[in-house]
């Protein structure tokens, strides 16, 4: 994907554990995609959340399942393991610069993870590389673009405020969901429903890989 030298249009990343994948995922990559007139929507799985114990994370071979399963009617979604297959903590920062080798790329971030920004491994190489897109977050207030400007001085430039609809879905709700015997129907695609009763997925807290 990466190395080829040629630059192959405007691609967004969306990034996450996706644990599991769900509506608001894809709501949001559509709204992005279609707002920002983008060629390609890359769904980028982290391998090792650098924030998140591995013993609270779903094997990566089932989340990556899912996200297969997820964006398999839309021809504009792709799934990219760029970070799956690299060793080592999963920095966006790395995962970027290495997209933007062949891309125009923009991050789309949740106004929740956006105030997180200052705490990501050196986020001002992030806006080096690329633009950064924020969508809403259910029970988050908007971004105040002064405290982008106070936070990442010289950096406003490189900032779209997007609507989206605000859906109010989380992984960690559909997980809890499953645990309590209660349906997630209409909250993840039907592939990805089946896909978490096959694998037992969440009832057992079961994250190993697929045999």
């Amino acid at each position: 994907m990466t190395g080829s030298g040629r630059r192959r249009g405007a691609v967004g990343v969306m990034g996450g554990t996706f644990d599991p994948i769900h509506m608001g995922h894809l709501v949001i990559a559509e709204t992005a995609r279609e707002a920002l007139s983008l060629d390609t929507m890359l769904f980028v799985p982290a391998g090792t959340p650098p924030h998140k114990p591995a013993s609270e994370v779903t094997a990566v071979e089932h989340r990556v399942a899912m996200v297969e399963l997820a964006i398999a009617d839309n021809v504009a979604f792709e799934l990219s393991r760029i970070e799956v297959d690299r060793a080592g903590p999963s920095y966006t920062v790395d995962t970027v610069e290495q997209l933007a080798a062949d891309w125009d790329v923009t991050v789309i971030l949740s106004a929740e993870t956006f105030r997180e920004l200052p705490t990501w491994h050196e986020p001002d190489r992030l806006f080096a590389a690329a633009r950064v897109a924020v969508v809403p977050r259910e029970g988050y207030p908007a971004p105040d673009p002064a405290w982008l400007g106070g936070t990442f001085p010289g950096r406003e430039n490189r900032v779209t405020y997007l609507e989206a609809p605000h859906l109010g879905l989380s992984s960690t709700a559909i997980r809890a969901r499953v645990a309590a015997g209660r349906s997630i129907r209409y909250l993840v695609p039907p592939a990805v429903e089946a896909y978490i009763t096959a694998n037992d997925l969440y009832t057992t807290h079961r994250r190993t890989a697929p045999s």
